[in-house]
């Protein structure tokens, strides 16, 4: 009798570590007691801007190609922090998914900002084939990201930046020196405003709004359409479309929660996030001369670089190139040049 209990109490105990285990597991790729997956998503774009309504499109397709198994609840409009407290989030795994713009972690790694060098494209067209594809920009945000466990299911359009302020109208290299400017943690793009006499300070996104406002700094550098939707004008009197900088974004996962996916899962969410993000890139262009009538009725001043001073910013631009070698290194530069050559 006491073998059989002792062989019982055996028996008792390994059902209940093998029971365990699996409750373990099943936590562990974040599915509840149904089998369902919650996962969070943050950005910091309001939810009117074309990119907060990708991400929100995005969520939705996930819930319907996942048939319910997965399902995105979306925290916008900085809910959750700026981006770097993002790109950190999502790479620790404290956060499932973000919609992040890289360019903004270079404190995290300084590759992130590589494709913020100055005036690499002047275009669309450009854009798509130096930005998007196979590319060394492309290959090395992909590379970077997943360094730092962050698995890149694809990358969204931040625009052609311009820089607003609340000073004067920017005409020249001149009428940039001396203002005070918000712009994102991206050496390259402080490099380029502090070539040209700019002083450049890193404010988080979600704060810059204020710091606009109360006047900490005199104005800022980032696309019309964010500019707009984040109401920039009722603070910025002036815009100039300088087109410094082509901006792209990444939707990005949790790599360790990617893992933890069926591939029936992945196969949803890479599926959802092919169409939201083409989608909103789609939709970027077509909204951008609408908001640039909208913000010239609202008063605001819009205002483009003549040639002649378009090239007077590239040639400043050049000295930047050369500076971030020692930072993105020489033949990753190369490369890229070699890449932008062969549009010509």
């Amino acid at each position: 009798m006491m073998k059989k209990y002792l062989l019982f109490l055996l028996i008792t105990m390994l059902l209940t570590l093998t029971a365990c285990g699996s409750e373990s597991s099943t936590k562990s790729a974040g599915a509840n007691s149904d089998g369902k997956v919650d996962l969070r998503l943050g950005h910091i774009f309001p939810e009117q801007n074309l990119n907060g309504q990708a991400a929100q499109k995005f969520a939705d397709l996930v819930n319907e190609y996942s048939k319910g198994s997965v399902e995105v609840k979306v925290f916008p409009s900085g809910q959750l922090g700026g981006d770097e407290e993002l790109g950190r989030s999502v790479s620790s795994g404290s956060l499932d998914i973000a919609y992040i713009n890289q360019g903004s972690l270079a404190g995290l790694d300084p590759l992130l900002d590589f494709h913020y060098l100055p005036y690499i494209v002047g275009n669309f067209e450009e854009a798509d084939q130096i930005f998007y594809g196979d590319g060394i920009i492309p290959q090395t945000l992909k590379e970077t990201l997943q360094k730092h466990k962050m698995y890149t299911l694809g990358f969204f359009e931040n625009e052609f930046r311009a820089v607003s302020n609340s000073k004067r109208a920017i005409e020249t290299v001149e009428d940039i020196k001396g203002l005070k400017l918000r712009v994102p943690g991206s050496q390259s793009i402080q490099g380029i405003f502090e070539e040209v006499g700019a002083q450049t300070t890193a404010i988080p996104f979600p704060e810059l709004y204020t710091a606009l406002e109360q006047g900490t700094v005199d104005g800022q550098d980032n696309g019309v359409l964010l500019s707009y939707d984040s109401k920039f004008q009722e603070a910025q009197e002036f815009i100039t479309l300088t087109n410094h900088v082509y901006a792209t974004g990444s939707l990005v996962i949790n790599d360790g929660k990617w893992s933890s996916l069926t591939e029936d899962q992945q196969e949803a969410i890479q599926k959802a996030a092919d169409e939201a993000l083409q989608e909103q890139i789609k939709n970027n262009r077509q909204r951008i001369d609408e908001v640039v009538k909208s913000l010239k009725k609202e008063g605001v001043k819009v205002n483009e670089l003549s040639e002649e001073e378009m090239n007077r910013f590239k040639e400043i631009a050049q000295n930047v190139w050369v500076e971030m070698e020692d930072v993105y290194g020489k033949e990753r530069i190369d490369q890229l040049k070699e890449e932008v050559s062969n549009l010509k």
